[in-house]
């Protein structure tokens, strides 16, 4: 099992759900305690302002639980671009998901999707357990200098 407690996932839940303003979401963690090809997947009610974030605790791929609970948070954060980009996708090549061009289309946007979520979850992790935040030090003096 990955987790000694679901507790560590919720605390962490709690703790990104501030920091990357999802505090008017009702995030539930189920774990998952069967096979299952994932380490995490979220699933989302927007109208209700609802998700479950499922967590692999039978055999996970990843042991990084920070870094799992704000990538699928940042699934939650970018949903409406998300929705939107697969009803364009479906206005302009069909639903018919055999068709080879709404295929590609939406192969393509995965493709980007994906590593645009791991690398802001990434991004948001660093600076998170940095010392340094985006308005200290270096900027501040270029700001006072601008300013005199």
């Amino acid at each position: 099992m990955l987790f000694e407690r679901i507790d560590q996932v919720e605390e962490l839940v709690s703790k990104w759900q501030e920091i990357l303003r999802l505090q008017d979401w009702d995030i539930t963690v189920f774990e998952v305690e069967k096979e299952w090809r994932k380490t995490a997947d979220i699933k989302i009610d927007s109208d209700n302002k609802r998700a479950v974030l499922m967590v692999n605790g039978y055999n996970p791929k990843s042991s990084n639980l920070e870094s799992l609970v704000v990538h699928e948070l940042m699934h939650l954060k970018l949903w409406g671009l998300d929705q939107t980009i697969e009803q364009l996708i479906n206005i302009v090549f069909g639903e018919d998901e055999s068709d080879p061009k709404r295929d590609y289309a939406m192969t393509k946007f995965m493709e980007v999707l994906e590593p645009t979520v791991e690398d802001l979850a990434k991004s948001f992790i660093s600076l998170e357990n940095s010392d340094t935040r985006p308005m200290d030090g270096r900027v501040i003096k270029q700001v006072e200098s601008e300013l005199g």
